[in-house]
């Protein structure tokens, strides 16, 4: 139990012949539409941001309490949509980006609790398309409304229509768009771990993973390397989220579940390869996203020195192999940002020992860490980031600490290079939803509020 209490929640250099940039584009310049930006890696396009912030801060825009949650934002042209949770009610909620006036409120009933004492709000992050919002809540409500008016349009109660084990925390992997399909960690029993969804109609499309590609399939990488002997009760959905790429000419939707990466098919649900990735204690998750460099393919865990690997993908794109592993990087739930080969990524299961490296993608040496004290006692307003998150614009990584601490970077891989840093006084731990940015606001969520800043010159 005190193990399980220490959990918490939750692409890019490309070459011609391996790796494509992934999701869903935004028509609109400036827009933050889903999960981790507008190309799902952390990365920005925008620039005309400051070089520098005040001593103060950047600017103040507005900020607002919210409902509990750990789910960040989006922005698609004028509105933000957040997902929250106020008393039994999950709200999809529809702002006014740039003053976060009201525009539109959709609610349901949420009998959500957590199990390990963390809040009961949703950890999913809204998906914006032109016309379209999709949620997935704490309990897998799986919904589509209608972005300018919030009207919904259809709804889908996983937890109903599919046999799910209860998961640690509730549910918290952010659904993908691909071509028309929603694709959405389910974590059915027994082979509807992966479940694609018409976007249109919410109709189920295909299903695929768990008993059928795991049984029998050695756990490689754990002690003995025994098979799988596959549990109906097992858990297959993790707090990662799917991420979609071409490799070699070939499109693959990866998914990093609870027992380790498969490769699927977007149009099909076929398994392309598993590599299991799981340690063998109960009571420890998967959470930070794939990332894809060319054919290879990072994962991290915090776990029992489960560390780190990067496989490479086998031409036909049915295989994989190992091309290095260490534990040089043990990431908790944050999904790092790559830049010329090189990860930024904050590594450590708990906060005090949680540190901000930089590590070589393709050999996993380690370039630099950033050493910074602990203070004993300091968890609401820390002096160190902790297991922050990371996003990259305009030549620069923005950092926001789980305490509330905002720091601005130059990418070096030579050693850190810290540019400012700001406690942001209305935040506080928990604040583990990565920063968005559009237009040249940035938005920050901790559990309970939102706040605006402007860093735009």
């Amino acid at each position: 139990m005190f193990l399980a209490k220490r959990l918490a929640f939750s692409l890019l250099t490309l070459a011609p012949f391996a790796y494509s940039a992934t999701p869903a584009k935004p028509d609109t310049a400036g827009d933050w539409p889903q999960f981790l930006g507008p190309h799902a890696n952390s990365t920005s396009d925008e620039t005309g941001l400051l070089e520098k912030w005040p001593v103060g801060g950047p600017p103040l825009v507005w900020d607002k309490p919210l409902g509990t949650g750990y789910s960040a934002p989006s922005v698609r042209g004028d509105l933000l949509v957040v997902h929250h949770r106020i008393e039994n009610e999950e709200i999809v909620e529809a702002w006014h980006a740039a003053t976060g006036r009201p525009v539109w409120r959709h609610a349901y009933e949420s009998n959500f609790r957590d199990p390990f004492g963390y809040n009961n709000g949703p950890r999913c992050t809204p998906l914006l398309t032109e016309n379209r919002c999709y949620t997935f809540g704490a309990e897998g409500v799986l919904i589509c409304l209608d972005l300018p008016t919030g009207k919904l349009i259809w709804r889908r109660d996983t937890a109903k229509d599919w046999e799910i084990p209860e998961p640690f925390f509730g549910v918290g992997s952010t659904p993908l768009l691909e071509e028309g399909k929603l694709i959405v960690q389910v974590g059915g029993q027994p082979n509807s771990g992966v479940v694609a969804f018409d976007a249109q109609t919410g109709k189920t499309l295909w299903e695929s993973v768990g008993e059928k590609n795991w049984q029998g399939q050695p756990k490689i990488g754990s002690r003995g390397e025994a098979p799988v002997d596959w549990k109906r009760h097992d858990k297959q959905a993790s707090y990662s989220s799917p991420v979609a790429a071409t490799i070699h000419g070939q499109r693959h939707i990866l998914c990093l579940m609870r027992q380790g990466l498969v490769s699927l098919d977007p149009n099909t649900g076929a398994v392309n390869f598993s590599f299991w990735f799981r340690c063998e204690n109960e009571y420890t998750v998967n959470a930070i996203n794939p990332v894809v460099l060319d054919d290879l393919v990072f994962l991290s865990s915090s776990y029992y020195k489960l560390g780190s690997v990067v496989l490479r993908v086998a031409p036909d794109g049915k295989g994989v192999k190992q091309l290095w592993r260490d534990t040089v990087l043990e990431i908790h739930f944050t999904t790092p940002v790559l830049l010329n080969g090189l990860l930024y990524a904050f590594s450590g299961r708990n906060e005090p020992d949680a540190d901000f490296r930089c590590v070589d993608f393709r050999t996993g040496e380690l370039k630099w860490i950033r050493d910074e004290k602990w203070q004993h006692g300091s968890t609401k307003t820390p002096d160190k980031y902790g297991r922050g998150s990371a996003i990259l614009a305009d030549g620069k990584l923005i950092v926001l600490g789980e305490g509330g601490l905002l720091g601005l970077f130059k990418p070096n891989p030579k050693q850190d290079e810290e540019v400012s840093r700001f406690q942001v006084p209305q935040l506080q731990y928990p604040s583990w939803a990565a920063p968005v940015l559009s237009r040249g606001k940035l938005y920050l969520r901790s559990e309970n509020r939102l706040v605006c800043l402007n860093i735009g010159k």
